[in-house]
């Protein structure tokens, strides 16, 4: 067992440092300060990530780090830390490794012996969760959808009985596409869209998909799509059937099976005792 504490000043660190969403005043005194200390600043834009480090007059030196050149990156961050030196990772807006890169240099770190720790601050889909009206807890948040349609709809239906909250992120040219195969896909749901979070023209829009998509002029800016879970009362969907569909998707019928009993609130026993005899019977 490995224990690292994040804070023995003696050694370099790796700070994950959250950012604004949008409004450049949503920072912590505690980012601000971590970003003005460390030796070098890793960012996903440089170009986006100046306006924040002039905002606050930061004049730490910037280095890009994003998902087409993070493997080389990941060596010569490692090299800065092991002399002792800190470094702090920034995306374009948010947490780091949410959706964002940081996933790779904070296991590599973890592989070297070196600490990571998170500052934290602003969130896009914890934001746009809290503000949606939808049960918070539990919440899956899923991210980015495949820009493939075939992709899309089959990540959509490995998520088609989950009766958590969906939480997805979507660019504003995708969108339409994303919401007709969510349609095709999870049914005419009840979603919150909340696009531009904390800036100007802020706005949450909510109602059913096929509501929403009568009047697609209002799906501008970065949105956060949010989906209310599978729920039983809403489906007529056969318990055997939706056994069968899970394990066309790939699931172990024993998996598909727990799956369906906990979509439908079914006793898992009593419903593979049904399965085995509607196979028998088919």
């Amino acid at each position: 067992m490995k224990r690292c504490y994040s804070y023995n000043h003696d050694k370099a660190i790796l700070y994950l440092v959250a950012t604004p969403i949008g409004n450049l005043d949503d920072i912590t005194y505690r980012a601000v300060d971590t970003l003005r200390k460390v030796s070098y600043i890793y960012a996903e834009d440089t170009r986006n990530s100046m306006v924040l480090l002039n905002h606050y007059d930061i004049k730490t030196p910037l280095r890009s780090y994003h998902d087409f050149n993070k493997e080389l990156k990941n060596d010569e961050i490692i090299e800065i830390l092991e002399k002792g030196e800190s470094v702090a990772i920034i995306s374009d807006a948010g947490n780091p490794v949410i959706s964002d890169p940081g996933y790779n240099i904070c296991v590599s770190c973890i592989e070297h012996d070196i600490a990571v720790t998170t500052i934290p601050g602003a969130c896009a889909y914890l934001s746009a969760l809290v503000s949606s009206g939808l049960p918070p807890m539990p919440n899956t948040f899923i991210g980015f959808l495949d820009s493939k349609k075939s992709k899309r709809c089959e990540m959509l239906n490995e998520y088609k009985y989950v009766t958590h909250t969906l939480i997805f992120y979507e660019a504003p040219h995708r969108i339409i596409d994303t919401l007709n195969d969510m349609l095709e896909v999870l049914g005419d749901r009840y979603i919150v869209i909340s696009r531009e979070l904390t800036k100007k023209f802020e706005e949450i829009i909510r109602g059913n998909i096929s509501e929403i998509l009568k009047d697609t002029s209002l799906l501008k800016g970065e949105m956060v799509v949010l989906v209310s879970g599978f729920s039983e009362e809403k489906s007529e969907k056969d318990p055997m059937e939706m056994i069968d569909e899970l394990i066309s998707l790939g699931y172990r019928n024993k998996d598909a099976i727990k799956e369906t009993a906990l979509a439908l609130n079914l006793d898992r026993r009593e419903l593979y005792d049904k399965y085995i005899l509607y196979k028998n019977n088919k």
